[in-house]
């Protein structure tokens, strides 16, 4: 009996030890954009698979509670009010605050997996192989996508040197695991598919009151643009597609939801020199678990990305609240949409903007696309779905050379 007893207290003892995770990311939590709000999915995730997460990010963002999951602020010693997305100097001013402190953490606390995101993988591989915990390096976003400089090679080959030895790579879009793939090493790769930023669905109450806020003249067709002013979103197309939407349709308007203060100022002031601000409303950033209701409430949704090769957050989004969409015909967009879902046009603002104006003319056309979103949502693109992924991820990685420890 007393055999039995300390066989159970050693294997309770391994089991808590094989569920510690330290999650590491310079990002801002939370955020509205997509890494953020991917963040926030990894860690609910990581703790419905019976994970004890320890969570380091950056001091920037709203403050969020996650029940489970103990969220570990870096100090705001540089005094920052927000980041860019990317990298930048001030991240990596803050990576290496990070990086000391996540030596103290595996000082204090073992750990089994140390799961770094984007350019924390460096620091999560460098702390795993210190504390012989497995490393996962998560990848959002392509390096090739940021303008090319001295500093972005240097990036980018800390990010190959991280694939090729991370125990795994996670990837948000098939390019980014076929990058993964192109380096011919060991390295698993697991597609794990973003999901909406909400869990949220829109209500009809809710629905109702963004209507009449976006059209309380009740006359217009709302074509409703969603995320950062990035240039790999394709903001320029998208801006310069308007005035030829606009001239081709009376009841066209635009409703531009994302944004800072400063570039919301430069394109209203550019708008306004083409003779359209007046069709173009900017509402700044919504929640996403407001953010369904104001999709939902909107007739056609845009798409102008034009680089990257994961999928756009947006698109699931949009998918998600079952409305037509007008995306351009780059591969990013192409992972998930098809002629069946969206209507398609070349990187280019003329088309973009006449595709806007052609399906704003017809409701029939908008109502059978509309109508094919919904199922790829309820079929491949879930919480349920994607907490499963992940836990096979972990799952594999742990039980690969399988070493638990005393």
């Amino acid at each position: 009996m007393r055999g039995n007893l300390v066989l159970q207290k050693s294997r309770n003892k391994a089991e808590r030890k094989r569920n510690r995770v330290l999650f590491i990311a310079s990002q801002p939590f939370f955020q509205w954009r997509g890494s953020p709000i991917r963040l926030g999915f990894d860690v609910r995730a990581l703790r419905d698979n019976g994970y004890n997460v320890d969570f380091l990010t950056l001091p920037i963002g709203e403050r969020q509670h996650i029940e489970g999951v103990r969220i570990i602020r870096a100090p705001n010693i540089f005094f920052a009010k927000d980041i860019s997305i990317g990298p930048s100097f001030l991240k990596l001013l803050f990576d290496v605050v990070i990086f000391f402190m996540s030596l103290g953490m595996i000082a204090r606390r073992r750990y089994d997996v140390i799961h770094g995101v984007e350019d924390c993988g460096v620091i999560a591989w460098f702390a795993a192989r210190l504390c012989g915990a497995k490393a996962i390096f998560e990848k959002h976003s392509d390096s090739k996508s940021y303008k090319k400089s001295v500093v972005m090679a240097a990036y980018a080959a800390v990010e190959r040197f991280v694939m090729r030895h991370a125990d795994a790579v996670i990837g948000t879009g098939p390019g980014l695991v076929a990058q993964v793939e192109s380096l011919n090493c060991n390295t698993p790769a697991y597609h794990i598919s973003d999901i909406p930023s909400s869990l949220v669905e829109p209500t009809e109450e809710g629905v109702a009151k963004a209507r009449s806020e976006l059209d309380p003249e009740g006359d217009s067709i709302i074509a409703t643009y969603v995320g950062s002013f990035a240039v790999y979103q394709g903001i320029e197309l998208l801006f310069n597609s308007i005035p030829v939407a606009v001239n081709k349709s009376d009841s066209i308007k635009f409703v531009i939801i994302g944004g800072t203060e400063s570039e919301i100022k430069q394109w209203s002031e550019w708008l306004g020199g083409q003779g359209c601000l007046d069709r173009v409303a900017f509402i700044g950033k919504r929640p996403p678990d407001v953010l369904p209701c104001y999709l939902r409430a909107s007739d056609i949704l845009l798409s102008p990305r034009i680089a990257g090769v994961n999928t756009p957050l947006k698109l699931l989004d949009y998918l998600k609240v079952s409305r037509a969409i007008v995306a351009t015909d780059h591969e990013a967009n192409r992972l998930i949409l098809d002629d069946t879902t969206a209507v398609m046009t070349k990187l280019e603002p003329e088309e973009f903007g006449e595709s806007v104006a052609r399906l704003a003319a017809d409701p029939e056309l908008r109502e059978s696309i509309a109508a094919n979103c919904r199922r790829l949502v309820d079929e491949k693109y879930n919480f349920n779905v994607f907490s499963k992924a992940i836990g096979r991820c972990y799952s594999e990685t742990l039980n690969k050379n399988a070493n638990i420890r005393d």
